[in-house]
């Protein structure tokens, strides 16, 4: 398509946006004067503005003016701008495309987003590119892409942000959930994002998976290119939804701004967005990163915005039941459908998702400790049992090695005395066997004096034994 042909487009397309449905067709049959061509073009665009998805001022006629552009504007990938080095494209944002640069005076990897030519004619564009410039650079937090340079040459302007490498939650999740402790870790930082950039008065409106980047260090919050500044809040708690006029010229009258799948009712219904529209953009992705699912559905654009506005979405513990009760009431919070009666601050809600982080933290550590212990405890029951059947069996083993005892022969005799000797009289014992019991020990007395005998059963003469004399007991 020739320029001259796109700027007719152009100019037939913003002035039909100006009229009402009854007058838009008269205006069409003046201004196309039976040029058929034209008019499908334009009823074209209009068409679809009613229908898209990702809402931009003027969504239909920018994705138009792309392909235009990719038809007459070659790729910047290998040209220089500025002090800049243009390696590869690697993506593109609301608001242009993005390549991954080299800073050849610092002799690092960046992130250059570059506004395409043909958005120049646009004031209203270009001013919202640098309101994105401004959005970025009064934001410096961990989990926010940085900004470190916006510059303007030969007609391009462009941003110098932070390369970033990386998974996006989109990509992450489109194999699936998360497990609830990286739900948690990501949720607690994209939440003290959201709170840092309230602090300066930045909402970012387009807060979806696409805009999140996984890194090893965490989650990286990106494209400001929808965010809006606001004035400080007068009062403790969200943002005021009242906006500057500069806010309200850049995005239009009844204008809906963002992605549909996580926007806020009160985005649906052309209303200024607040602090508490991101924080319900957060809980639709909490949502989905914790089930896998998506938390509104419809079979149409316009089914889907009716869910958006009138139907709660099924609970996350239909899907995870793993889901703890704290997580499910935090995400029910943020998805209410008037903002009075969401979290009022990201800085509430990080602090709500750390206590059910910390506290999931301590159950599992019990948990861990408890397992330990059963564990200890059985392998003790286990060695004591072993111990115990081990010396049961060395007991057995040996009882059943030991010579049976032998039947001694039962044996009568009687005890003869010398004619001169007698047993002593004493209140004492004075007969013994031997421990062998073949012996028998007795105490005899003449009269005087007493001493030990002793007599082998199987003999008939007792013997004195001798260092006995004066003995009382055997």
């Amino acid at each position: 398509m020739k320029p001259e042909r796109w700027r007719e487009i152009e100019e037939i397309y913003y002035r039909a946006q100006q009229c009402d449905a009854y007058a838009r067709r008269a205006f069409l049959d003046e201004a196309c004067a039976g040029d058929e061509e034209l008019r499908r073009q334009v009823e074209s665009l209009l068409r679809a503005d009613d229908e898209a998805e990702s809402f931009l001022d003027t969504p239909a006629l920018n994705l138009a003016a792309q392909m235009v552009a990719e038809e007459q504007t070659p790729s910047l990938a290998g040209k220089q701008i500025s002090h800049y080095e243009i390696v590869e494209p690697i993506g593109a944002g609301g608001m242009g495309e993005v390549y991954l640069a080299r800073d050849t005076r610092l002799g690092r990897d960046v992130a250059i987003k570059v506004l395409p030519a043909h958005f120049a004619r646009d004031d209203e564009l270009r001013r919202r590119f640098e309101r994105e410039a401004r959005a970025i650079s009064s934001l410096s937090h961990a989990h926010i892409c940085a900004i470190y340079d916006v510059g303007l040459e030969d007609g391009i302007s462009f941003l110098i942000l932070e390369y970033v490498e990386g998974e996006t939650l989109a990509s992450r999740l489109a194999r699936g959930a998360m497990q609830i402790d990286q739900v948690l870790r990501y949720a607690i930082e994209i939440a003290d994002a959201l709170a840092h950039a309230h602090r300066h008065a930045v909402v970012h409106r387009d807060l979806k998976p696409d805009n999140i980047i996984l890194t090893r260090r965490g989650a990286k919050l990106l494209d400001f290119g929808l965010a809006k500044f606001q004035p400080p809040a007068t009062r403790t708690g969200a943002l005021l939804s009242s906006a500057p006029p500069e806010s309200a010229r850049l995005t239009g009258r009844g204008t809906i701004v963002g992605t549909l799948q996580y926007m806020a009712p009160e985005q649906l219904e052309g209303k200024e967005a607040d602090a508490r529209t991101d924080i319900f953009a957060l809980g639709a992705v909490i949502y989905e990163m914790a089930t896998g699912r998506k938390a509104f559905a419809g079979n149409s654009h316009a089914g889907l915005i009716a869910a958006i506005l009138n139907v709660e979405p099924r609970p996350m513990s239909e899907f995870q039941p793993v889901v703890p009760p704290a997580l499910e009431r935090v995400v029910k919070t943020c998805l209410a459908k008037d903002p009075e009666e969401r979290w009022q601050t990201a800085h509430d809600l990080m602090l709500e998702l750390r206590w059910i982080a910390d506290g999931a933290s301590q159950s599992q550590e019990a948990f861990a400790l408890t397992t330990k212990l059963a564990k200890r405890e059985r392998w003790w029951w286990i060695a004591a049992l072993f111990v115990t059947a081990l010396i049961a069996g060395v007991t057995a083993w040996l009882l059943a090695r030991a010579p049976a005892p032998t039947a001694r022969p039962l044996s009568r005799f009687a005890l003869e005395l010398p004619s001169n000797l007698r047993l002593a009289n004493d209140e004492r014992p004075v007969v013994a066997f031997s421990p062998d019991g073949i012996s028998l020990v007795y105490v005899l007395s003449d009269g005087a004096n007493t001493q030990l005998y002793v007599r082998r059963l199987d003999q008939l003469k007792a013997e004195p034994i001798p260092g006995t004399e004066g003995a009382l007991g055997p």
